[in-house]
């Protein structure tokens, strides 16, 4: 059976999203860059909790988010593990979603002091860790 893995994830106290959201962010992020892959047993709601100092609530409200988007799953007994990835959205909704976040980051810099150039080789980076780490995971499964 897999072992406990840590998450690496930090609450920011003056993010202004709620804590159930920055902690499931942080571990959709997690998996996404393959720092816990599929099969990977998360730490139990009270564990996560001790390790973040919050709520218990507050951690199971995150978990059960994820497990409702397919991220986690529950083994009866055994606790929460990832989740095969399986894309539970059709390609028009994908797109909306794609087109929202995209408007939303362009209100986010579009004041700030970055040529465009310097914005896109940032998200390109980022993206490159994504596809860095998508890409590493199929090539171990095939």
């Amino acid at each position: 059976m897999s072992d406990i893995k840590a998450v690496n994830i930090h609450i920011a106290p003056g993010d202004t999203r709620p804590i159930f959201k920055q902690i499931v962010d942080g571990i959709r992020m997690e998996i996404a860059c393959g720092n816990l892959p599929v099969g990977c047993k998360l730490p139990s709601v009270r564990g996560l909790a001790m390790q973040l100092t919050i709520n218990a609530n507050t951690v199971a409200k995150a978990y059960n988010q994820l497990t409702s988007q397919g991220l986690l799953e529950p083994k009866q007994g055994l606790g929460l593990f990832v989740s095969q990835p399986r894309q539970q959205l059709n390609l028009v909704e994908q797109q909306k979603r794609l087109d929202n976040a995209v408007q939303t980051f362009v209100n986010q810099v579009a004041y700030l002091d970055f040529e465009p150039q310097q914005i896109l080789d940032k998200v390109s980076s980022a993206l490159g860790k994504l596809a860095t780490s998508s890409n590493n995971e199929t090539e171990n499964h095939e």
